[in-house]
């Protein structure tokens, strides 16, 4: 890349980098207890939707064989 030789036409635009500001920020404000509940029961709230979607579906993932019948057809069960 190559730098410009022209001068910055705004000084402040120059004095950017040594500009110092003596506001200071307003404090963060704190939680209040209804908003600290309600926090803690949507985190439950998704808790409890994320161990309910499991186990709820956990029965459609099983396959129904277990692992010692091996691979049978059901032609070769009846014999």
């Amino acid at each position: 890349m190559f730098r410009r030789r022209e001068s910055v036409p705004f000084s402040f635009v120059a004095e950017a980098d040594r500009f110092r500001s003596n506001v200071t920020p307003p404090p963060a404000a704190r939680a209040t207890v209804p908003e600290l509940l309600g926090r803690s029961l949507m985190g439950m709230t998704v808790v409890a939707a994320l161990v309910g979607s499991l186990l709820l579906g956990l029965p459609a993932l099983d396959s129904g064989q277990s692992p010692a019948q091996g691979k049978q057809s059901e032609a070769t069960e009846g014999r």
